[in-house]
C-alpha cells in the first residue's frame, strides 16, 4: 500500500497563504484518488478538496473553492494544497488521503490511507 506525510502547515495571518505538501510512498501512487480533509477542535472531520488519479479532475468543498488549489505530481509522489486569501476559520489539522478508488471521491469513507496531518493556524 502507499504511506504519507503531511508537511507544510503553521502559523499565518488572515489573507496570507500557504502550500501543504503530502509525501507518498509505496507503490503505485497514481493508481487511485487523493483528497485533504481537515479537523478543527470540537469538529467533525470535514471534506476540502479531491483529486482524481491523472489529476484531470477536482473537487472542493464549497467553503474554499476559488481559494485553495489540489494538485499532485505522481513523478514525485507528490500531493499538494495551495491555500491563497486564508480565513481564520481555516484552522484546523489537515490531513492527506489515499482513496480506494481512481476518482477524485468527497466521501470520506471511501479513504483508505491517512497521513498523520499538519496544523494550520490562520490568525486575525
Amino acid at each position: 500500500q502507499v504511506q504519507l506525510v503531511e508537511s507544510g502547515g503553521g502559523l499565518v495571518q488572515a489573507g496570507g497563504s500557504l502550500k501543504l505538501s503530502c509525501a507518498a510512498s509505496g507503490r503505485s501512487f497514481s493508481s487511485y484518488g487523493m483528497g485533504w480533509f481537515r479537523q478543527a477542535p470540537g469538529k467533525e472531520r470535514e471534506f476540502v478538496a479531491a483529486i482524481s488519479w491523472l489529476g484531470g479532475v477536482t473537487n472542493y468543498a464549497d467553503s474554499v473553492k476559488g481559494r485553495f488549489t489540489i494538485s499532485r505530481d505522481n513523478a514525485k509522489s507528490m500531493l499538494y494544497l495551495q491555500m491563497i486569501s486564508l480565513k481564520p476559520e481555516d484552522t484546523a489539522v489537515y490531513y492527506c488521503g489515499a482513496a480506494g478508488t481512481t476518482v477524485a471521491t468527497t466521501t470520506r469513507s471511501s479513504y483508505n490511507t491517512w497521513g498523520q496531518g499538519t496544523q494550520v493556524t490562520v490568525s486575525s
